[in-house]
């Protein structure tokens, strides 16, 4: 029998699984963009963070702390927490992805709310588990609809608070109340990259049910706040017995050297952090307040970005506004793939971009966009 055809296949749920598409960066015949597609900050990283990544350039033939030590000592120093139980990760994604991947078994399955992030389903599916959606209300989680799709195979369910891309959030109450809904041997992943621009008194990041519980895991990133999306920062806190796990699946070497060092500096620059917070809670509401004005929808949102909703009240269509906007120099994200093809979300960006962005909008929604 002949073998030429035969090659190694991988798992068919991997090919079942649909390849993550960033926002885009660029646009063809514009020579300068306003990139308002990825909520990176648009205060940049701390002076702090930049220079202790310079510094770190005379280490690079050297392999990195393997633990990350400096970093999660710096984490538990800042935020009162223990290092021992702190993770490092190459971005948040990785420790989502190995939370499946240590926790699903072929056939479990995983749970997450209707527009929630897209590397949930990705890492379900990868790890051989089976994703499963839960309906939400007015763009945000429900907490009634997610305890109603708890199954005996329900082994990991990831709640994103604030969610992306809709920027809406679950009270602490209700995150307390869908943790005690679901079984001991289910693992709740709270996703918390927003946490640090939510001014809410009744949000909380889940670090005290990620203290306290044996099947909590708070996830964070220093790729927004902190404006260090290019060195793929991510952290997560919980129980010895899950840090335990995870460390002995990931990567020896899962976060490099300067990424370590550069941590350090901007988890320490208060100064540099109160100010992203500060611009971004004079801005967000500033663009909420200007689009709505012009009759587009805008999703009430606690994060760095806003979902804008487009195909009524006479606006045109998200893919006519997107195609005006870029051709501008303002790219927007589409996210059609989260299952809101009407949409865009819009990124908070400096004082030049925002203003820039509504002036377009103001000249699309007039008529603009023939």
């Amino acid at each position: 029998m002949s073998t030429a055809a035969l090659r190694p296949e991988p798992r068919s749920e991997i090919l079942g699984i649909d390849i993550y598409v960033p926002g885009k960066s660029r646009v063809q015949g514009v020579a300068r963009v306003h990139k308002l597609s990825s909520n990176e900050s648009p205060l940049g990283p701390s002076p702090r963070a930049i220079g202790a990544f310079q510094a770190s350039s005379r280490d690079l033939a050297l392999y990195p702390d393997g633990s990350a030590r400096a970093l999660r000592e710096a984490i538990g120093r800042r935020l009162g927490l223990d290092p021992e139980r702190i993770l490092c990760g190459n971005g948040s994604d990785e420790i989502l992805a190995l939370l499946a991947h240590v926790f699903l078994r072929p056939g479990d399955e995983g749970l997450y709310s209707e527009h929630g992030f897209l590397e949930y389903p990705i890492s379900i599916r990868a790890a051989a588990g089976v994703p499963v959606t839960a309906k939400e209300t007015n763009r945000t989680a429900n907490v009634d609809a997610l305890l109603a799709k708890v199954s005996p195979r329900t082994k990991i369910v990831y709640l994103a608070n604030p969610n992306n891309p809709t920027g809406t959030y679950v009270p602490y109450s209700e995150v307390k109340r869908l943790h005690a809904g679901l079984p001991g041997d289910c693992l709740m992943v709270i996703d918390a990259a927003y946490a640090e621009y939510v001014p809410r008194n009744d949000y909380a990041s889940g670090v005290e049910l990620a203290a306290t519980c044996e099947n909590v895991v708070m996830t964070r990133t220093f790729s927004k706040i902190h404006g260090l999306a290019s060195l793929r920062i991510g952290w997560a806190y919980g129980p010895r017995h899950v840090a335990d796990a995870i460390n002995r699946v990931r990567g020896p070497f899962n976060l490099n050297g300067p990424a370590i060092a550069a941590g350090v500096a901007s988890i320490e620059d208060v100064t540099h952090i109160e100010a992203a917070i500060e611009h971004n809670a004079h801005w967000l509401p500033w663009l909420a307040e200007s689009i709505g004005r012009l009759g587009i929808e805008v999703t009430p949102s606690v994060a760095n970005f806003l979902l804008l909703g487009f195909g009524e009240n006479g606006v045109g269509s998200a893919a006519e506004a997107d195609a005006y906007l870029s051709a501008r120099g303002y790219i927007l994200r589409a996210v059609s793939a989260y299952g809101l093809p009407q949409c865009l979300r819009l990124t908070v960006g400096g004082e030049e971009a925002n203003r820039g962005v509504v002036e377009a909008l103001t000249e699309f929604v007039r008529g603009g966009r023939g």
